[in-house]
């Protein structure tokens, strides 16, 4: 475990083999083999981009499909969580949180969450990034995918 200090400024996650090398290499790729195909309308050349961007889409695609898991289980951790620090008369509410705003609070720090809830859910923040930056006691989260 990291003892690196997070804020809603230094958040963001970058991946480098994802972000910094396979996107953008099979993406400009993709680019080129189109461009190959388009001033050399060949069988091959068509069959070169039909893979590339085959291969480009399956990148993005486990991309997505990381994150998609990774949401459910911040959904998940954050009911839980929720279950155990809200008063009861917010409890039954929960469910009404949606799971960008569920992304959001679970920066916050466990004192000041029953209260962020309480502002999320009367509509006081217009964004996750706005209820991100609402949070005093910001609570790193190293293990995001």
């Amino acid at each position: 475990m990291t003892t690196k200090s997070q804020s809603f400024d230094s958040h963001t996650r970058w991946f480098a083999l994802y972000h910094f090398f396979a996107s953008p290499v099979t993406g400009l790729y993709a680019i080129y083999a189109l461009v190959q195909f388009l001033r050399n309308p060949q069988l091959s050349e068509f069959f070169a981009v039909l893979f590339i961007w085959a291969v480009f889409a399956g990148i993005l695609a486990s991309r997505l499909m990381a994150i998609t898991v990774q949401n459910r289980l911040i959904r998940l951790e954050m009911r839980l969580r929720l279950k155990e620090l809200l008063p009861a008369n917010l409890q039954p509410r929960i469910t009404e949180l949606r799971v960008k705003q569920l992304i959001a609070l679970r920066f916050a720090g466990d004192a000041e969450l029953p209260g962020l809830v309480e502002r999320t859910l009367k509509g006081e923040f217009a964004s996750g990034k706005d209820i991100k930056r609402a949070i005093t006691d910001w609570q790193p989260d190293f293990l995001r995918a």
